[in-house]
């Protein structure tokens, strides 16, 4: 959420910030219900001095033996109560109405993300390994949704017959290579100083809105209860972990890490991506999270990108990093770094980790701040940052394509090898 005082006092900021967003915000609603606010607030102030003049003038009243006029004085602080009462109730619709306005404003972009309309704009800053030339080895690569179902790997059919559509089982070497690559995920991330969290998977109404998914993405979350709900992500509980909560200056950065199932409707992707384990209603994802002080927070996203990176290289996985564009920003990101890994199946790189920078975004709405007497007095926001490091579905998806034999076999990476046992996945015997 953003700071009002920004809204009210510097419109013209949060116009440019949605100009870069391709979008906009109802300016004239919002201060049309501030003023109103305000309005209230000044008459209720005034009643209330009036209230506290009148009520000691009773009391002279009663004492100069002038019972009339102090019953009179009593009936004008009898009416200024019930205005006082009506006005209260008028703040308070102005305040949730302002609130329900603020909820939906999303963050303001940094001044590093580049102008564009949609992802087709966003910013290559780096490219990392060369795709394979299987026409040079004299084969045609295989899809990693046939290729798994050929060797026994992966069965769509009875994800759907389990669940539905975008649902998948995987079997034998199939579940052990999502494993393995858990468990290589977060044995890297605690090795580099991370600290291991293993949440739970549903949460409630407020820990989703404390890092933006509510209100106003609440068709894309699995619904369990009315006030419950799937995680879509480890980065919403991680971030709550420290909702209403204020850290001292000199723990930060902290560095989290967490494996959970992640649960998306993905309500706005109809059509996307619907083949294979790219794009799953449920997947397996190693979650970071860092809080951090304001001035170090693009530091820690730096930070954050080489550790999803190290992963990536280490598995020898081609990939290129964009700078994402205002129009494909995420709602609660001030800057956003997307890594993309090379799919032969699509003959084009595919997100696999998005690590962003959410400035004290998440931190209003989760009340998240921080202390550091020798700054400053009191406590401020501090800045939260999240990326993936790294999903297994999509990353196994990458392996099997970029890893796959002529034969139909899949060469097993070979720092995953110690994980799986061994080091070719083959056919898998049919039950």
């Amino acid at each position: 959420m953003l700071d009002i005082r920004l809204l009210r006092e510097h419109p013209e900021v949060l116009d440019a910030a949605m100009a870069k967003r391709n979008s906009s915000w109802d300016k004239e609603r919002f201060q049309s219900i501030d003023a109103k606010r305000r309005a209230v607030i000044a008459e209720v102030e005034q009643l209330r001095a009036q209230r506290n003049s009148s009520s000691k003038e009773i009391g002279a009243l009663m004492g100069q033996g002038k019972k009339d006029e102090a019953e009179a004085a009593k009936e004008q602080v009898r009416a200024i109560n019930d205005r006082i009462a009506e006005l209260s109730t008028e703040q308070t619709e102005a305040d949730d109405a302002l609130h329900e306005l603020m909820t939906h404003i999303p963050n303001i972009p940094a001044p590093g993300v580049p102008d564009g309309k949609d992802d087709t704009e966003n910013v290559e800053v780096k490219k990392w390994g060369t795709p394979r030339d299987f026409a040079a080895e004299g084969f045609e690569p295989k899809a990693h949704w046939d290729l798994g179902v050929d060797l026994g790997i992966l069965d769509f059919d009875r994800g759907v017959k389990l669940a539905e559509s975008r649902f998948t089982v995987l079997s034998g070497k199939g579940g052990r290579l999502e494993r393995a690559l858990i468990n290589y995920f977060l044995d890297t991330h605690t090795a580099h100083g991370f600290k291991e969290f293993w949440p739970p998977v549903i949460c409630n109404r407020e820990t989703l809105y404390g890092t933006g998914q509510l209100p106003k993405f609440e068709d894309d979350a699995f619904h369990v209860l009315p006030d419950f709900f799937l995680i879509p992500t480890a980065e919403v509980v991680l971030t709550n972990l420290h909702r209403d909560e204020t850290l001292t200056g000199d723990t930060l950065p902290r560095h989290y890490t967490a494996f959970t199932p992640c649960f998306r409707e993905e309500a706005g992707s109809a059509g996307r991506d619907t083949r294979g384990i790219i794009r799953q209603h449920e997947f397996d994802k190693v979650e970071m999270v860092m809080f951090a002080r304001p001035e170090d927070s693009d530091n820690q996203l730096k930070a954050m990108i080489e550790e999803a990176e190290f992963l990536l290289q280490s598995l020898k996985l081609p990939y290129h990093i964009v700078n994402l564009c205002g129009g494909d920003l995420g709602f609660s990101a001030r800057q956003t770094f997307d890594l993309e890994v090379w799919l032969p199946s699509y003959g084009t790189y595919k997100e696999i980790s998005s690590c962003s920078n959410c400035g004290d975004f998440q931190a209003r709405r989760a009340n998240i701040r921080y202390t550091d007497p020798s700054q400053f007095k009191g406590s401020r926001y501090l800045h939260t940052l999240n990326g993936s490091g790294l999903p297994a579905g999509r990353t196994m998806a990458a392996i099997m394509e970029n890893y796959q034999n002529a034969d139909g076999t899949i060469t097993v990476p070979e720092v995953l090898r110690p994980y799986m046992g061994c080091d070719v996945i083959g056919p898998e015997e049919l039950r």
